[in-house]
Formats: C-alpha cells, structure tokens, sequence
C-alpha cells in the first residue's frame, strides 16, 4: 500500500510556557500520567510548574530541560493513540534530540528525565551566572557572522552555536564579547542583534566542562538502538550502536547545533512532510525557511493535531512513495 513518509522534529528550550499543555490535558489523560512518572523519577511535581508557572521558574535550565522533554513525550504518545503512522526518521533541536530518541525507543522514558535533569545541571554549573550570554544574529550571511566572531573574540570565547535558517544565527561566549558583537553586528550588515534571556552559554566551547561530565553519566544510562533513525545534532548522522549515541550526545553540548542542515537532510530523504511534536511553533517557522517545498505542521494543541491529522491523511491518498 503506498503511503506518505513522515519526519518527527522534536523542540527544545525556547518554546516553553506556562500552561503549554493544558488543552491536552483537558482531552487526554494520558498526560496526567506521563507527568506524574517524570515528576516520580525527578523527586519534584513538574506538572505543577508547567500548569501554573510561575514563568520564570520555568524559564531556568534546570526546569527547562525535563519540562521540555515531557510535553514532547506527551504529545508523542497523543499521536500514536490517534495515528498508525509511524515517521521514517527523527531529530531534535538541542534537548529535543533527548526526545526523539525516547520517541524512538533507544532512551526509556524516565530514565531520560533524569538524564536531561542532569545535563541541565552540568550546563548551569559550568559557566557562573553573568560569565556567559547569547544572542541572534539576524539577516546576515553565515560566513559573514563566523569572521565577525573571529574578530571580536580577543581571549574571550564568541561562536556561532545555533545555525537555525537561513540569515538566523545564534553566537554564545563571553558575555562581554557577545555584547561586542551585538553592538559590531548592524554596522557589519545585520538587520538585527538581539541578547537572548539566556545565562548559559550553550553548545559553546565554554560547555566543555558539562561536556566531560555528561560523558561520564552517559556511561550510566541504558540506551539501546533505536527503532526509528534519529538524526543527531553534533554530525548529522544517525547512528545505531548505543555506544557512538553516548558519544555524540556528550559532544551535542559543546558542539553548534546544524539545524538547516539537520532539515535539509530530512528533506532530502524522501519525506512528505515533517511534524513538530511538542509545545510551541519554533521549529515549524525556522523549517519554513529552510525548505519552502516541504511543509512543516506543529502538534503544539489539540486543534492544531487535528489539522495536521487532516493534512497527512490528504497526503497518504496521494503518496508517491511506498513506507
């Protein structure tokens, strides 16, 4: 029988709010109870902080990370009660790769909760609050961003860490030198420099620190191969023994995420459409400018499921391709 091929993109920090899933909450129950397994292997009430805030609770990596990580479970698990349709490949912007990879059954649920508890606190503790900072760099050209950095850098840290589309790129460091460069940036070119509500500067080398002691509790955790490839952020690649997963989940936190890359390859693989699966539209915008052909649907509401249930039902009657 011909069908439509489906990717599934996992988001990570940034698309979180309070209340994120709520409406889903009030539908499934199901989501009641995932919570209450991530709240139990936590030893803290998640659900409490996602449902009611405050915000700026949320906002803190620590919270951040499982938040994140079990609203896209949640709605992962929606999905399947709703459609038989399986994607033929996955990734995960930064944390969002945690996701997928508990999507794809290489990562049990629980245990990956507490992995990205930890990674959380690894991230925090390397870098002291008001060393680091990021910010996007808008409408200016990749190599273009890459010299600035190299010029304003002097003994500081400054890197692009988040190619996420085309003329959007985030630089992390120093928070002195990121502060260079947002002041340099328009003068360079940029149609905007913007300093992002962030203290931890991500998948910069500064992360180093939280690198090495994540490859350490990795050697703690069970994973196995997964069931639906998963496309990783350090290289681009899928990979199948759980072994080289550990490694490129360690190198993940030190090392720039390639999201256009990471779409682009999807896109080229045969897919019909991608899905975001979890709170938020962040994915589904950038994708959009990655690849104008190849539509993104977000699931980040019940309605919005229902809309993207209707468009890969319209897909599967047309489908060029076999699953």
């Amino acid at each position: 029988m011909k069908t439509a091929k489906i990717a599934f993109v996992f988001p990570g920090q940034g698309s979180q709010t309070v209340g994120m899933l709520d409406a889903y909450a009030d539908s499934y129950p199901l989501v009641a109870e995932i919570f209450e397994e991530a709240s139990d292997a936590l030893g803290r009430d998640l659900w409490t902080l996602v449902h009611k805030g405050p915000s700026e609770q949320l906002a803190l990596t620590e919270n951040t990370q499982p938040a994140m990580l079990v609203s896209g479970y949640a709605v992962w698990r929606i999905w399947q009660l709703q459609s038989d349709l399986r994607p033929i490949i996955m990734a995960g912007h930064s944390l969002g790769e945690y996701t997928a990879l508990v999507a794809s059954g290489s990562l049990a649920f629980a245990e990956a909760v507490k992995l990205v508890a930890d990674r959380a606190r690894y991230m925090q503790e390397a870098v002291p609050s008001g060393q680091g900072g990021i910010a996007a760099i808008l409408g200016m050209q990749d190599a273009a961003i890459e010299q600035l950095c190299v010029d304003l850098a002097g003994n500081q840290v400054l890197q692009p860490v988040n190619y996420n589309a085309p003329g959007q790129v985030a630089v992390a460091g120093h928070q002195q030198a990121v502060q260079r460069l947002v002041e340099a940036a328009p003068r360079a070119g940029a149609r905007k420099a913007i300093v992002l509500p962030i203290s931890v500067p991500v998948h910069s080398t500064l992360m180093t620190p939280a690198a090495e002691r994540m490859a350490q509790r990795l050697q703690t955790a069970t994973i196995v191969s997964p069931k639906i490839p998963v496309l990783h952020n350090y290289h681009v690649q899928t990979e199948k023994d759980p072994e080289q997963i550990r490694q490129v989940l360690a190198h993940q936190i030190n090392s720039p995420v390639p999201w256009v890359k990471t779409i682009s390859s999807i896109c080229e693989s045969g897919v019909s459409c991608l899905l975001e699966c979890g709170p938020g539209k962040t994915l589904t915008g950038l994708n959009k400018r990655i690849n104008r052909v190849i539509p993104t649907y977000p699931l980040a509401t019940p309605d919005l499921l229902v809309q993207a249930l209707q468009a890969v039902s319209e897909l599967r009657t047309t489908a060029e391709y076999n699953l």
